[in-house]
């Protein structure tokens, strides 16, 4: 199938896909067979399974983020969210050139591509092609599991981030941002980050030490939930508490907190985080596959 696919993008990027081979934006009709393709990886496909869990379909959002759905004789073979970002599902790599073009031609902005780094870095390579320069590819992160227990003690000062708390977890959560992408999550206005990070806390997925002095210590979020995995975002140590330790024992006990929604913890770390990794693999969490991350 993806044999006639290769030499034809080599040499007809403007003309039509060959014959049997289409890409559209899927419909609510197309929600079954999309939860089908992603449950091939539930780990690696956390993101979209997550979304399919709390939409409940696979049509375009009312803010225009939709996904792109490559077909071949009508069967769905690999697919990529399209909305702030691009995230692909199962998406073979010999298919970038038709989803990059699909993309650039919605005429939406995207802040990032995130995902299967083989995909991630065709999709790059193809959408450069068209014009979209990155500032920054982060070519390698290891995507890691648990799924058990974690094998230190948790730090039991974690707890739930509490919406009484906002005005310290938010200015947490920029700071992580900011050091994490180079740029404030707040260029262009405060409202859409603010509302993301109060969505989290009222959903249960914010965590969050807000000692007695009023500081955030450590946060994190679950940032994608479905029954089988979780997906921990946004890990952060206050700076004023570096270099103390503390960090396996938060991150165990974000373990312990995620196990409550699903039996598989995951995340994703830059490859050149050496000492975040470290802490990672000894708490229990380990290499299943690699992610790249490319910032636009």
């Amino acid at each position: 199938m993806l044999s006639r696919v290769a030499p034809w993008l080599a040499s007809h990027k403007e003309d039509a896909a060959p014959a049997g081979i289409s890409v559209r934006t899927l419909a609510g009709a197309d929600t079954a067979s999309l939860r089908r393709l992603a449950s091939q990886d539930p780990v690696a496909n956390v993101f979209i399974l997550a979304h399919l869990r709390a939409a409940g379909s696979a049509a375009p959002t009312a803010g225009g983020a939709g996904v792109l759905g490559v077909f071949d004789d009508g069967i769905l073979v690999g697919a990529c969210w399209a909305g702030a970002n691009l995230v692909p599902v199962q998406l073979d790599p010999e298919f970038a050139g038709l989803v990059a073009a699909a993309a650039s031609n919605s005429g939406r902005r995207f802040a990032s591509a995130f995902g299967p780094a083989d995909a991630v870095l065709a999709l790059h390579a193809e959408l450069a092609e068209l014009g979209h320069a990155a500032h920054e590819v982060r070519d390698e992160q290891p995507l890691m599991t648990l799924c058990g227990p974690p094998s230190v003690e948790p730090n039991a000062d974690l707890g739930l981030g509490r919406l009484a708390d906002f005005d310290r977890i938010l200015p947490a959560c920029a700071a992580m941002f900011e050091e994490e992408v180079g740029y404030s999550p707040f260029l262009g206005g405060k409202e859409f980050y603010s509302r993301r990070v109060e969505g989290l806390i009222r959903q249960g997925h914010s965590l969050a030490h807000v000692n007695d002095s009023g500081d955030v210590v450590f946060k994190a979020e679950l940032g994608a939930v479905t029954a089988d995995v979780t997906q921990i975002q946004g890990v952060w140590m206050n700076p004023g508490y570096r270099g103390q330790g503390l960090s396996a024992g938060y991150m165990a006990a974000v373990v312990e907190k995620a196990r409550t929604l699903a039996p598989v913890t995951s995340l994703y770390v830059n490859g050149f985080n050496l000492r975040a990794r470290s802490t990672y693999e000894r708490v229990g969490f380990r290499q299943v596959g690699t992610f790249a991350t490319v910032l636009f």
